[in-house]
C-alpha cells in the first residue's frame, strides 16, 4: 500500500491499511492512523499526528513550522482527529510555545487551499470551505461552517453551530448558533436550518432566537442584555453557553443586526 516512489522515513509510525501514493513525503516522528490515504505530493512533517480514516489530498502540507516570528525551533505538534479530510493544498502548521500544538478535530473537512495557523484549535464536525485562512490561536467550536475565502484574524473564537458567509473578514468573536455576514461582520439571524438538521427542537431554536433578539436587537449594551437574559429567561444549556461565550470573549463579539 506504500508506493516505492513515496519517501517514508523509517521512524515514521504508519498504521494498518494505509495507502501512500507516489511522491508523498512522510518525515520522522510522524504518526498516521489506520485506513488513511496520503495522496501524491502530500507532505507530512515531523510532529504530525493523524488519526484513523483520514484523507490527505495532493499538495497538502501538515506539520510545517509556524509562520510566526517568535517561533524559536521549540518542539511542537499538529494533532488531526479521525475521519478528517484535507483537500488539495491545505496547510496546517505546528504550534508554538504558546500552546505547544495545533489541533484539528474529528470529522472535519478542510477544503482546498485552506490554511490553519499555529496553535489553532478546530473542533469536531467543522467544515471550512475553499481558501479560508485562520491566523494563529483561532478557536473554532464544533459544527461551525466557514464560508469560502473567509479570513479569520488571530485569537478569534467562533462558536458552535455558527455559519459564516463566504468572503467574511472576521476580527471579532462569533457567538454560537448564529449566521454571520456583511462588512463589518454582523449578526444575520440564527442558524435555524443547521440546527434543525442537527435535531434541535423548534422550542430550543425559538429560545435561541429570543436570546439573540435581546442581545442584538433591543438597543441594550451587552452587559445589560446579558443581565436581562439571565434574569428573565429560563436557564438552559443553550442560554448558559451563549452567556458564557459573550462574557468570556477576549476580542469582543461581532456587531448586532446590521439593519438597525
Amino acid at each position: 500500500m506504500i508506493s516505492n516512489l513515496a519517501c517514508v522515513h523509517k521512524e515514521a509510525n504508519i498504521g494498518s491499511n494505509v495507502k501512500i501514493d507516489p511522491f508523498a513525503y512522510i518525515d520522522a516522528d510522524v504518526v498516521i492512523g489506520d485506513n488513511c490515504w496520503i495522496g501524491p505530493h502530500a507532505t507530512i512533517f515531523s510532529g504530525s499526528r493523524i488519526g484513523n480514516n483520514c484523507k490527505v489530498f495532493p499538495g497538502a502540507v501538515v506539520g510545517a513550522i509556524p509562520q510566526d516570528l517568535k517561533f524559536a525551533g521549540e518542539y511542537t505538534t499538529v494533532e488531526i482527529g479521525n475521519n478528517t479530510t484535507l483537500r488539495e493544498a491545505v496547510t496546517v502548521n505546528r504550534g508554538t510555545v504558546v500552546k505547544g500544538k495545533t489541533v484539528v478535530g474529528n470529522n472535519v473537512l478542510l477544503m482546498a487551499c485552506a490554511h490553519v495557523g499555529h496553535d489553532c484549535v478546530i473542533g469536531n464536525n467543522v467544515v471550512v470551505a475553499n481558501s479560508s485562512l485562520f491566523g494563529g490561536e483561532v478557536i473554532v467550536d464544533d459544527f461551525a461552517i466557514i464560508g469560502g475565502a473567509s479570513a479569520i484574524h488571530q485569537f478569534v473564537h467562533i462558536g458552535a453551530h455558527s455559519i459564516l458567509a463566504g468572503g467574511s473578514l472576521v476580527g471579532k468573536d462569533i457567538p454560537p448558533y448564529v449566521k454571520a455576514a456583511r462588512l463589518p461582520i454582523s449578526y444575520c439571524g440564527v442558524n435555524s436550518i443547521g440546527l434543525r438538521r442537527r435535531n434541535f427542537s423548534n422550542e430550543t431554536i425559538q429560545e435561541i432566537q429570543d436570546i439573540y433578539r435581546i442581545l442584538f436587537m433591543r438597543g441594550l449594551n451587552y452587559s445589560d442584555a446579558l443581565e436581562y437574559i439571565e434574569t428573565e429567561l429560563a436557564a438552559s444549556k443553550e442560554r448558559d453557553e451563549i452567556i458564557m461565550f459573550v462574557r468570556n470573549s477576549k476580542r469582543g463579539i461581532m456587531k448586532g443586526y446590521a439593519g438597525q
